[in-house]
């Protein structure tokens, strides 16, 4: 998938600056999509070369003036090609942390224990994340009345996604964790030296 794929999914929310883009793609496709703010600024420029996205300045007094981007028509047309396409293949994973959980039986297991406590609290932080989103999309409705009113539904539904996720990193960081913490136990045991 391109980036601009992501960008124009993100502007699907509104006008936004690059800066806002950047900083909002935490809110938005975080769970699905992660770019540095460079990239977003320049795949930003090439989609105005092409006129799938229109800027705008915006005067500011005090700041530096902004540039406030919205899908065109074309890039509304994009989105639309875009989704009728079959999906590429799923990306691989591609986890350091699941490397050396790999090599763990020979490794030090304390060092990767840590390393998965650590990986727990960013999802458990996701995870308040992403609940505080779906708390302000469902906005006190139910689900089923969401589903059946809302305008948007695939910035929900990805967010569940993302949620997901992240609960399950975290069902299987404590199952690591016991696992690795029964064996780190029964490796340092007398019976061992």
């Amino acid at each position: 998938m391109a980036l601009r794929n992501a960008v124009m999914a993100a502007l699907l929310e509104g006008e936004a600056s690059g800066y806002d883009l950047a900083k909002g793609f935490e809110a938005s496709v975080a769970n699905f999509w992660m770019a540095t703010p460079q990239q977003i600024y320049r795949e930003l420029e090439r989609m105005e070369g092409e006129g799938l996205v229109a800027a705008r300045v915006v005067l500011q007094e005090r700041r530096p003036n902004k540039r406030l981007f919205s899908l065109t028509e074309a890039g509304l047309a994009a989105v639309h090609a875009y989704t009728a396409e079959p999906p590429a293949r799923p990306t691989a994973i591609r986890d350091e942390l699941l490397v050396k959980v790999q090599c763990v039986d020979v490794g030090d297991i304390g060092a990767v224990r840590a390393a998965i406590a650590e990986r727990m609290e960013l999802a458990a932080a996701k995870t308040v994340r992403y609940e505080r989103i779906r708390e302000r999309l469902l906005a006190g409705r139910t689900e089923d009345e969401f589903f059946d009113t809302a305008e948007r539904i695939g910035p929900y539904l990805t967010c569940l996604r993302g949620l997901a996720l992240e609960r399950d990193n975290l069902t299987w960081g404590e199952m690591a964790l016991e696992r690795l913490g029964r064996r780190a136990g029964t490796r340092d045991s007398p019976a061992d030296d």
